[in-house]
């Protein structure tokens, strides 16, 4: 399914999110987004792919360079920063539910990464997170009883598994590590 014209992949989220941290230049990011680095062991982007996204956000007016700096190991690098734009959309990001449970491994959990980076409560996000999940499960039963043969096997292997979801969720509400900052 193509994704729509303004929509970011989780990895040009990561690399955004990361910008609106602290402005640094795109080999930086990439490191951090390698599988050893703090993002990367959630969401990898490779290097090529960070690059590629720095040319999808500088492009959405979501980052823009901000200046040069020397480096020790080529040419000069380009430090680019978040514009009010990009700040505003990672904001926006961060407290919106993924709307799918396919979407918990990537997104959710970078959002959580991300808060937790920020130093920010986890409970606005999870409750609302609960809600979606919890929604979906129910509409995925109600469709399952209704379903026979292999929709109603696929339909019940969904609805497991928005019910794990929903499980996760109310554990890490749970606790109180994760509660209003």
């Amino acid at each position: 399914m193509p994704r729509a014209r303004d929509e970011l992949t989780a990895g040009e989220w990561a690399v955004l999110a990361l910008l609106v941290e602290e402005p640094t230049h795109g080999f930086a990011v990439a490191r951090v987004l390698e599988p050893e680095g703090e993002v990367g062991k959630v969401w990898t982007v490779r290097r090529p792919l960070v690059y590629r996204a720095v040319e999808t956000l500088t492009a959405k007016e979501l980052i823009r360079p901000a200046r040069t700096v020397a480096s020790r190991s080529g040419p000069q690098r380009t430090v680019l920063e978040a514009t009010t734009r990009g700040k505003r959309a990672v904001t926006r990001w961060l407290h919106e539910p993924v709307a799918h449970v396919r979407d918990a491994r990537s997104q959710l959990m970078l959002k959580l990464l991300f808060l937790t980076r920020r130093g920010a409560s986890l409970e606005p996000l999870l409750a609302a997170q609960r809600e979606q999940f919890a929604r979906l499960a129910e509409n995925l039963s109600k469709a399952a009883d209704e379903a026979e043969g292999f929709d109603r096997a696929l339909l019940l292997w969904r609805r497991e598994n928005a019910t794990a979801a929903v499980r996760f969720v109310e554990t890490l509400l749970g606790d109180p590590a994760n509660g209003p900052a």
